[in-house]
């Protein structure tokens, strides 16, 4: 395999051509952002803990039965894919009330939700990633009915599977950021699930172990993606 021009660079990827047909090699930068690009930093060996932490999951939800666009990993912070045609809506689901969520219908932040909520939102810089229903998707022509069907039932699916296996590594999964595309006729997960995409507390302490610490100026951001990579490992 061999890597070519760069095809897309984006807040915390680049994406590159590869001398086969249909892959791409997706390489993890350590640049962070926050609040639409608003704030902007750099966190030490981010691209390599979240290679390496979405790596891990992907090939947990694989062995489940969920598809995803993961080949294999490369080295240390790059993976293979299968060429997607991205679908822009971003699928969030929520376990914990957190974040905008707490903020928009008034929840204490920890609340435990009583059953998964699943959020739509439009993913476009220049609009702030705004949330969407069903209807907007559907005027917009971003996606079939059909289509978001499979990707609502797969978020649900992917919920199940992390927070299983999370619970075993004392880590509450709060919520979560999906994307899809169209692989030929099927709908396959992309992008990545690591602590930038997730909100990640320890079980017990209710510690941030995610991109929180970097949005809110709490500290040691390394040290937490680092302590999510080493219990899921285990």
């Amino acid at each position: 395999m061999l890597k070519k021009e760069m095809f897309y660079e984006g807040k915390a990827k680049r994406v590159y051509v590869t001398d086969e047909p249909g892959k791409y090699l997706v390489e993890f930068k350590n640049d962070a952002t926050a609040f639409d690009g608003k704030k902007k930093g750099t966190i030490d060996n981010k691209g390599m803990l979240n290679n390496k932490i979405s790596v891990l999951f992907f090939k947990l939800l694989e062995e489940k039965g969920i598809k995803t666009h993961f080949i294999e990993a490369v080295s240390d912070t790059e993976m293979l894919v299968r060429s997607l045609e991205i679908i822009l809506v971003e699928v969030v689901v929520r376990n914990i009330a957190a974040g905008s969520l707490a903020k928009r219908i008034g929840m204490e932040e920890g609340t435990t939700l009583p059953a998964p909520v699943v959020e739509y939102y439009y993913k476009s810089d220049a609009l702030g990633d705004p949330l969407i229903n069903n209807s907007h998707i559907a005027v917009l022509g971003l996606a079939t009915p059909e289509q978001m069907e499979v990707m609502k039932e797969t978020a649900l699916k992917v919920n199940g599977v992390l927070k299983d296996f999370l619970t075993g590594k004392n880590i509450d999964l709060v919520d979560f950021k999906l994307e899809f595309g169209r692989h030929g006729n099927e709908i396959l997960l992309g992008d990545e699930i690591s602590p930038d995409t997730c909100r990640f507390w320890d079980s017990q302490t209710s510690e941030k172990l995610d991109k929180d610490r970097f949005r809110r100026d709490l500290g040691n951001v390394e040290g937490a993606y680092r302590e999510v990579f080493k219990r899921i490992q285990a």
